[in-house]
This record gives C-alpha cells, sequence and structure tokens, in this order.
C-alpha cells in the first residue's frame, strides 16, 4: 500500500488540538484548510453534516429482547466464526483500558469483550449489543465510517464527528464474504482516547482476517458437501445441462451439456452471447423469487439440496429443448455410510505412530454405539474423526448432525438443539422447529466444542442422554429419540469439572470412551503426505494444476509448532498457492506474518487461540523494534508492565526473551 494511502489509515494523536479547531470551524461553516485532518475524516464528516446531529453523545438506545434475538439470528454465521475470538478478548483486553466489538453489515453491535473496567463507559455511549452504530446514525466513528469506505481506519477522539464520542478512539477494519466479496460485518477495538495505540488497528485487521479465514473454511466446506453430493448427477446426465449452484445462488459447477443447452434455451427467447457466469438463481431467505428468475428458465427445472435440514444449494436442470420439459423429481439424500460396508477411516491421511493409533481405537470404537469423548487442539480433525465414527457405527444409515457448542449465545444454542413450539416466543416458526437433537433420532448427534456449553444448560442435555426424551421449547409432551452421542473438546473437562465449570456427572454420561487425536507436531512424518493431500484439494478449488513443493520447504514446515494444527496447515498452503500464482511453492511463499518458533523452549504453547497468536506476534515485534526493553515495550503495546510480565509468561515467550538479551 502506498504510503500517502496508508497514513491515512491511522490517527496522529500530536494533531488532537488542530483537528478539534478544525472540527469547531467546520461546524460553523467555515473552511480551515487545515492538513492536520485527514482526508478520509474531512469526507466522512461532509457526509454527516446535515445528517447527523453533532451534539450526539453515543448510540441510539439498543434492541433488546426478540429483536436483538433476530438480529444474531440473521448473523448466525458470523457470530459463529468469531465466538471463540471474540470470547479471547476479555483475557487478551485486560488491563488496556479497550474493548473487541463484532458488529454486523449495517453497523449494528453483536458482542463485547473486552477490559471489565470499561463497562460503565461503554454502557454509557451504547456500545453493546443491538445498538446502531452505523455513520449515518452515529457519525464519524470507526465502525461505521469502515463499513462506509469498505476499508479498515483508525478514528480517535475529536476526529469523531459528535461531541459526545470525541473522549474515545477506535480502531475497525470490515469482515468481507469470502466467496462473494460484500461486508458482513466490521472487526472494532475501541477505547478512551487515553488507551490509543498505532497497534489497535493492525490487531483489528488480523483479527478479521482470521474470522474471515473460518468464514471461508466453512463456505467450502459447504461447497465440497454439496458437490460430494451432486457428484453422480453430474455425471449421468446425458443430454441435458447440469449447473450446480452455492447458496448464495452462484454457478459453481456444470457438466459438460450445460453450456451448449443453456445456449440453445436463450436463443429460443432471443437472447445472444448468454454466459454462465451470467446465469445467478436470485435465493431470498431460502426461497426462490421467481419473478427475478431469467425468463428462459422453468422455475420447476431448480431443485434445492438440502442435506440434515441445512440447505446447501441447489441443482438446474436444464432440458434438452429436443425432450419433453418436466420437472426434476426430489433426490432422497443417500445415507453417507452402511455399518460394516464402507472403511470410512481409508480417507483419514496419515502413517505417523501416533496418528495410526488413534485410527486404530476409533475403528473399535466405531463398533459400539456408546458415547465417544474426542479429545486434542483445535485444528487436529475431530470433525472428520466425527464423522468417520459415524459412517462406520451401527447408525450409519441415519443423519449425521453436527452443533459447535461454542458458536452460539446460550439462547440460541437452546432453541437450536431442543427446537421449539409454535408460539414458544415472539418470532417463532408458524409451526415449530424441530431441534437437532430431535433431527439426529435414529443417527448421531456431533456436540463439538462441547466445553463451551453453558453450566445451566447441561441438565437439560443429560437429561435427554438418559431419558431418551426430548421437550422442545413451549412444549410439555416428550418426544422419544434414539441417537448416537459424539462429542469434542480441546478443554480438560476432568479438571473443569473438579473446578465446578462443567457438570461430573455430564462429563461421565459424554466421556464412556474418550479418544485423544494427536497434535501435527506429534505426527512431523505425515507433513509430507498431508500437505501434497490439502495441496491436491486447493488446487480442485481453484481450478489449477496441483503445484510442487521446492525442497527445503518441509525442513521449515518441520521447524514450526503448528498451534493451529491441520487446519493452519491447510491455511498456510492456500495462502501460498494464491501468492505464488501456480508455480512451485518455496519458503519465500510463506505469509509474512508466519514466523517459524523450533521447539527447543521457544515454540507457542499449546491450546493458544487465533487472538492469543495475533497477540503473540505483536508482542514479539515489539521486543525486537525495542531490543528487549521491556519498559518501552509496554508503553508502545499500550498496557501496564506487570501486564506485559504476565503475557510473556502466558504466552511462553521469557525463554525467548533471555535468549534474545544473551
Amino acid at each position: 500500500m502506498p504510503a500517502t494511502a496508508l497514513r491515512q489509515r491511522f490517527s496522529y494523536p500530536e494533531n488532537d488540538h488542530q483537528v478539534q479547531s478544525t472540527w469547531e470551524k467546520f461546524l460553523s461553516g467555515q473552511d480551515s484548510g487545515s492538513d492536520a485532518v485527514r482526508r478520509l475524516i474531512d469526507d466522512s464528516w461532509r457526509r454527516c453534516h446535515g445528517a447527523v446531529d453533532p451534539g450526539r453523545d453515543g448510540a441510539p438506545p439498543p434492541a433488546q429482547g426478540d429483536a436483538l434475538y433476530d438480529l444474531l439470528t440473521d448473523s448466525e454465521e458470523l457470530v459463529r466464526a468469531s465466538s471463540s475470538i471474540i470470547a479471547s478478548a476479555r483475557e487478551f483486553l485486560f488491563e488496556t483500558g479497550t474493548v473487541m466489538v463484532l458488529t454486523d453489515a449495517s453497523g449494528v453491535v453483536l458482542s463485547v469483550e473486552g477490559d471489565n473496567a470499561l463497562r460503565d463507559g461503554t454502557e454509557a455511549i451504547h456500545l453493546m449489543p443491538g445498538a446502531n452504530w452505523s455513520e449515518e446514525t452515529c457519525g464519524t466513528n470507526a465502525i461505521g465510517t469502515a463499513i462506509e469506505i469498505g476499508q479498515p481506519i483508525q478514528i480517535h477522539s475529536s476526529e469523531h464527528y459528535c461531541s459526545g464520542i470525541q473522549r474515545w478512539s477506535c480502531s475497525a477494519s470490515v469482515i468481507r464474504d469470502p466467496a462473494r466479496g460484500g461486508i458482513v460485518g466490521a472487526l472494532d477495538i475501541s477505547g478512551l482516547s487515553e488507551s490509543y495505540s498505532r497497534h489497535s488497528l493492525s490487531l483489528a485487521i488480523t483479527v478479521a482476517g482470521r474470522i474471515e479465514n473460518r468464514l471461508a473454511q466453512r463456505e467450502m466446506n459447504l461447497r465440497y458437501r454439496l458437490l460430494d453430493h451432486c457428484l453422480d448427477r453430474l455425471q449421468k446426465a446425458d443430454r441435458d445441462g447440469i449447473i450446480v449452484f452455492d447458496r448464495s445462488g452462484t454457478p459453481i459447477k456444470t457438466n459438460e451439456r450445460a453450456a451448449a443447452v443453456m445456449t440453445e434455451w436463450a436463443k429460443s427467447h432471443g437472447l445472444r452471447d448468454l454466459v454462465l457466469r451470467d446465469v445467478t438463481l436470485p435465493w431470498r431467505n431460502g426461497r426462490i423469487s421467481p419473478e427475478n428468475l431469467p425468463k428462459w428458465v422453468d422455475r420447476d427445472w431448480i431443485e434445492p439440496i438440502e442435506i440434515d435440514g441445512e440447505r446447501l444449494g441447489s441443482v438446474l436442470v436444464l432440458p434438452n429443448r429436443s425432450a419433453v420439459v418436466r420437472r426434476t423429481p426430489k433426490r432422497e439424500t443417500a445415507p453417507v455410510g452402511v455399518a460394516g460396508t464402507t472403511d470410512a477411516f481409508a480417507r483419514l491421511s496419515g502413517s505417523a505412530p501416533a496418528y495410526l493409533e488413534a485410527l486404530r481405537r476409533a475403528s473399535l470404537l466405531a463398533k459400539s454405539p456408546a458415547p465417544v469423548l474426542l479429545l486434542g487442539e483445535t485444528g487436529v480433525g475431530k470433525d472428520a474423526f466425527a464423522q468417520a465414527l459415524h459412517e462406520s457405527g451401527p447408525q450409519a444409515r441415519g443423519a449425521f448432525v453436527a452443533v459447535n457448542c461454542g458458536g452460539f449465545s446460550r439462547e440460541l444454542l437452546t432453541s437450536e438443539l431442543f427446537g421449539y413450539a409454535e408460539g414458544a416466543f415472539t418470532g417463532a416458526r408458524r409451526g415449530g422447529m424441530k431441534g437437532k437433537i430431535e433431527a439426529a433420532d435414529g443417527g448421531t448427534l456431533f456436540l463439538d466444542e462441547i466445553g463451551e456449553m453453558p453450566l445451566d444448560l447441561q441438565p437439560h442435555l443429560l437429561r435427554v442422554l438418559e431419558s431418551g426424551e426430548v421437550y422442545r421449547l413451549g412444549e410439555n409432551t416428550p418426544r422419544k429419540v434414539k441417537l448416537r452421542l459424539i462429542s469434542a473438546t480441546n478443554r480438560d473437562l476432568k479438571s473443569d469439572s473438579a473446578e465446578g465449570r462443567f457438570r461430573m456427572d455430564l462429563f461421565y454420561r459424554i466421556a464412556v470412551t474418550s479418544l485423544r487425536l494427536p497434535a501435527l507436531r506429534e505426527r512431523l512424518t505425515d507433513l509430507p503426505g498431508l500437505s501434497e493431500h490439502l495441496l491436491t484439494q486447493i488446487a480442485k478449488r481453484y481450478e489449477m494444476a496441483v503445484p510442487v513443493i521446492e525442497p527445503g520447504l518441509y525442513d521449515r514446515f518441520a521447524d514450526h509448532d503448528w498451534p493451529g494444527n491441520i487446519r493452519e496447515l491447510r491455511n498456510v498452503l492456500e495462502g501460498m498457492v494464491l501468492e505464488s500464482g501456480g508455480a512451485a511453492l518455496g519458503v519465500k511463499h510463506l505469509p509474512m506474518d508466519w514466523s517459524v518458533m523450533t521447539r527447543d523452549g521457544a515454540s507457542d504453547p499449546e491450546g493458544l487461540t487465533p487472538l492469543q497468536q495475533a497477540e503473540r506476534a505483536a508482542i514479539v515485534a515489539a521486543i525486537e523494534r525495542h531490543r528487549g526493553n521491556l519498559t518501552s515495550v509496554a508503553r508502545d503495546l499500550g498496557i501496564a508492565k506487570s501486564t506485559l510480565y504476565l503475557r510473556l509468561d502466558k504466552l511462553g515467550l521469557k525463554d525467548a526473551l533471555e535468549r534474545m538479551r544473551q
């Protein structure tokens, strides 16, 4: 980014007095001609002038109750993707005088975490869930202005358009939909003016990027499931054209006949030069908008694809014009496996002793309907093992229903698991909704991150497991269910139970058998095979040849501690593929923020969250800048020196610091 453009992103507190003076002259209609105000701020002030009261002291009162529930439901995927990162902010931002704020695409706050000492201040200006911080509502502010310009920005003190929030300093970056590029939300770091830190914007950009990566991973998984489901259809179609659309209505795959048949139908309607990328399906809230369909497309040609109650996309069948136009019959979802006929574990790649032992135990456990608790760090592939256990077990013909217990608020998780009756609350669907527990009847319920389940919700799950009955919210009549439970966690639930953070009786109920999955650092011999497997998937996704890996890169990989395990490896490889443009992958293509830490004591501690990894990188960079002077490092980071010592210990940096000083 050019230096001039980069300078536009950051605030400069040394100009505060000039900015304040310029703001006062701007409101009085004078042209100050000051260079102290950045062009982006001046443009924002002009957008706000006459539309926003400059005397505002915060956002309007936030949405509450059912209205807030609806907001969170509408942004469910964004909340789920960012939940663990945002939850970590409370510890990360301890004593920094700042909070981390997640909003939707319109600037409405979805969650706030951080320094509890700032709670009174944030509540006073309504920086809280349900509050609207768009630019047109609250004037120039990092959340609203970042969304307005579609770029990261830092806004400090008098740069805010409204006088009542000029005590604050904030930095925000937009979060974009990885598949379509549109803005889905914003990530903001806010605090009082004295908490200003230039690094806050870098942190906001980093965290927003990690949330986008999680959204991209989910989108990729959904597309893989969709394409896997449609593979037979694509291969067996004879003279018909087949187009597969993702859940947004964007075409992602066709058969060989699609282009020719599409051209025939378009010409019959007087259209010319029609190409596939011009064809989209106008989905709105899970339904097709007939009035927006292309004129040559018959609605009866469209088949929605749903698996386990989740819409993955749709298939458009273009009949050969010489054939009779017919409605495509809806296909039933075929079972993903049949017990005793499919080796579902064969697709799990690895030959390291620790991994082979995990596979051996998993294949034995799969034959029993007993609950299984999968243990392991984030990113080791617990979801893949859960799927394989299901496909190889006695419930294989039933549904495999997965729920991430850390991806929902308590209220959303309750209705997601147990469902609700019609009229159970304002906004409830007509006819009610089946919960995931009911959906798993006859199959497998996979509860990922079960350690994040709220404590007061755990007895209700325990009752279902013991009685085989589930009550929907708002109903007094139980519904019988029979399912196999597979749970997963990266926490020590036994210790949590002893300390009262997890119910002991539920722990013993879900951990009848347990299986520990090894971290990637424990199976380094699998790195070449895993890398090749992941590169094949990545290349297929981007429709390119599988790149080769240059000698020496695996040595660098072997020296890395891989705190994010296979998920981190996949993200690193995908970034390198995009960086290389299809050339052989080498050390030069490693991400700029990817630093190798050897396992001689300088490696990342186990179980670091993405936010803690970003924090660790920021502290390491500051230590290097100030050559180990911790007083200067603390000042640079905007935290107390005592807090810095705590973070050094927490993040495993004490030994690295000592070596740097030697």
